[in-house]
């Protein structure tokens, strides 16, 4: 009998994105009690901007990927 069987990994997609939300609110509820409403939101907007990029740069990547001849 095996007794060493591993077990699938559970998925923590849906609370990790969660607890990301939850983080970043209370992060810009900090930063809005101690420097005020405009540094929390730009921070907000530099964070949208950045999430924006980083969806561009993804995209860059998969292409070049698939002009080497690799699928991604």
């Amino acid at each position: 009998m095996d007794d060493n069987h591993t077990g699938i990994a559970p998925n923590y997609t849906k609370a990790c994105i969660v607890m990301f939300g939850v983080n970043l609110t209370w992060i810009l509820v900090a930063i809005w009690a101690i420097w005020g409403l405009i540094a929390a939101m730009l921070l907000g907007i530099g964070l949208n901007h950045l999430i924006e990029r980083g969806k561009v740069w993804a995209a860059e990547r998969q292409a070049a990927s698939i002009r080497r001849g690799k699928s991604f």
